[in-house]
């Protein structure tokens, strides 16, 4: 498989495993809600943001706007990006599949900011329905769908721990999305697999010196 199929198929599936299943939480299930799948520590939990990762909020209103702009700018980058890798020929199938995961998890947040405002009705308290004649939010203002989450460690931090001693912890506390997923999967990849990624050309140093032919 070529390095664009490579791509195209990455953006692709994730797009779609992602929206597919933020759909589904909004059509099924109301905000606060959860789902528990493998005992207590792996559940389903539908919460809502207004669009940072792993269910930490930016903001409303300018805020919110100003995000997605921006997030907007980012996938142009990245495609640009993507694009000159796919074309390159030193670039490799590994660092540009990494490329492409952070794409799919960047166009992926930002549809739900752009459309999931004026195509769903809130959750809060309802089950949300799909294409209302009025939505929850303007364009550009929708709430980020986020639904995984592994509270897997419960306690309390020892009384001599600075700082935190007594305090509750947990440990993964965060709620996250498909698309946050691909953006962290991808950025661990590069981090992982850097040195080869980015191999710099070796210079070859001559070892002897050569003679000029005498006149």
């Amino acid at each position: 498989m070529n390095k664009r199929a490579i791509a195209l198929l990455t953006v692709f599936l994730s797009l779609v495993l992602d929206q597919a299943s933020k759909i589904w939480v909004k059509l099924t299930m109301r905000s606060g809600d959860e789902i528990m799948y493998i005992g207590n520590w792996a559940r389903i939990h539908f919460v809502e943001n207004e669009g940072m990762a792993f269910g930490m909020s930016f903001g409303a209103g300018m805020g919110k706007f100003l995000l997605t702009f921006f997030r907007i700018l980012a996938v142009i980058f990245i495609s640009y990006y993507l694009a000159q890798q796919i074309r390159s020929k030193k670039s490799s199938k590994g660092f540009v599949f990494a490329l492409a995961l952070i794409l799919a998890g960047a166009i992926g947040n930002i549809i739900d900011s752009i459309f999931f405002g004026q195509i769903f009705t809130h959750s809060e308290g309802q089950i949300a329905t799909l294409f209302p004649k009025v939505g929850y939010a303007g364009w550009f203002h929708g709430r980020v769908v986020d639904l995984f989450y592994f509270p897997i460690i419960r306690g309390t931090w020892p009384r001599w721990v600075p700082y935190v001693g007594g305090d509750y912890f947990e440990f993964f506390r965060f709620i996250f999305n498909v698309s946050d997923a691909c953006i962290t999967i991808g950025v661990f990849i590069i981090l992982i697999f850097q040195k080869k990624f980015f191999k710099e050309e070796k210079k070859v140093q001559p070892t002897e010196e050569l003679e000029l032919p005498a006149e």
